[in-house]
């Protein structure tokens, strides 16, 4: 059972489906609420490519379509793309849990980390991809920036010139960078985080920051943001960027050892001495560090991992091959019969002749 999201509906499904299908496996493809279109053409190609029932697509309410999948207890793997929450209700729903594989990329609370000694214009061009492509909808983006304090009012004046100059309108308007939200609600849940950390004192340090017209948001800057405000903590998934200020680093490895987040964090610094202990102490919690660039995926043949409640599993071009399968080994005795008898068996059992 495979399930991903709307906002890269094609790479993150057939990512999963692909190699489950070259280990042998039939599948179902939950399509996600928002965006279950994008699948119509990929549905009607592989309906007549492959054997019936060999990919078998869902669509409607996961709530109601899922749970009686789960427990008939057939299903021995699950891809999921998306939320830990919702994977924690499917797993739960199995009969027997603990024979159910998971391969699970879910939400990130990555940080974006500032040195005094950065090159603030490059981190502010990073911080900016980061943060908003694809409306900040990427479980990949920077969700929070920790700059060091003796140079966060510049970089928050650099990030609202650069914010501000970003291009709204419909995804097929040339030269348009932020579009509409696709969730019916999202507006007003980035509006309840962007009031919760104004009333403890942050500010909105963009002009047109939180502006909407309908499902379009306008990117809003938020500083400074602190631990006791929503926005520090909690996944946005939208255009909102909050700016903390760190003096010690003791105090940015204290932020990370005490979030959820496993997924990946993103260090700007020209000092390789200074950023050491703070890599040493990320390696141990996140799955990727980039240096003096936005955090990323790609490309596909390098690991895609994460720890925590950012993901169960690996995924890359390899790794995914081992996802959704199994080994078996066949043993004999390592004397003259036994390997006679190899290999006999292995010119006769189809499990052991090589694959074409």
């Amino acid at each position: 059972l495979m399930l991903a999201p709307y906002n890269y509906p094609l790479n993150e499904m057939y990512a999963m489906m692909m190699p489950a299908l070259l280990m042998g496996n039939p599948v179902i493809l939950k399509l996600p609420a928002i965006g279950a279109l994008a699948h119509v053409l990929t549905v009607d190609a592989l309906q007549k490519c492959l054997p019936k029932g060999v990919v078998n697509f869902v669509s409607g309410s996961g709530r109601e379509t899922l749970p009686s999948v789960m427990q008939g207890g057939l299903v021995d793997c699950l891809g999921f793309i998306g939320g830990s929450k919702g994977a924690d209700a499917l797993i739960k729903q199995h009969p027997h849990p603990h024979r159910l594989k998971v391969f699970s990329q879910l939400e990130g609370k990555n940080l974006g980390i500032v040195f005094a000694d950065a090159d603030l214009d490059e981190a502010v061009k990073q911080i900016l991809l980061g943060a908003l492509s694809y409306n900040g909808q990427r479980c990949t983006a920077i969700k929070l920036v920790i700059a060091e304090k003796s140079v966060a009012p510049v970089l928050v004046e650099k990030l609202a010139a650069a914010i501000e100059g970003l291009e709204r309108g419909l995804p097929w308007d040339a030269g348009v960078e932020i579009t509409p939200l696709p969730e019916p609600n999202k507006p007003q849940y980035l509006a309840e985080l962007v009031e919760d950390a104004t009333s403890q004192g942050a500010l909105i340090k963009n002009a047109r920051g939180g502006a909407t017209n309908g499902q379009l948001y306008h990117p809003a800057l938020i500083y400074p943001v602190t631990p006791s405000m929503r926005l520090f903590h909690e996944e946005q998934f939208g255009p909102v960027v909050p700016v903390a200020e760190f003096e010690q680093v003791s105090e940015v490895i204290d932020v990370v050892k005490a979030s959820w987040n496993g997924q990946q964090a993103a260090v700007f610094t020209s000092d390789a001495v200074k950023a050491a202990p703070l890599v040493d102490a990320l390696s141990t919690i996140v799955g990727r560090v980039n240096v003096n660039m936005q955090c990323a995926r790609g490309p596909d043949v390098f690991p895609f991992s994460g720890r925590r409640s950012s993901a169960m599993g690996t995924m890359s071009t390899t790794e995914s091959l081992r996802a959704f399968s199994v080994e078996t080994l066949v043993a004999v005795r390592d004397d003259d019969a036994g390997r006679a008898f190899g290999d006999a068996l292995s010119t006769r059992a189809k499990f052991l002749l090589p694959t074409a």
